[in-house]
């Protein structure tokens, strides 16, 4: 492996890029999944 890839990537004030990442994942629905979760169903029930 070279130098980077067993460097963690880190911002200017010092958050662990690769943590905040791994904890979003694991977090639930994004901001645009809500979204659209949410523009199906208003459309669904429009249908209904």
């Amino acid at each position: 492996m070279d130098e980077n890839q067993t460097m963690k990537k880190f911002t200017v004030v010092g958050t662990d890029i690769e943590k905040v990442k791994q904890l979003n994942s694991q977090s639930g629905l994004s901001y645009n999944e809500v979204k659209m979760l949410i523009a199906s169903r208003a459309n669904k029930n429009k249908t209904d």
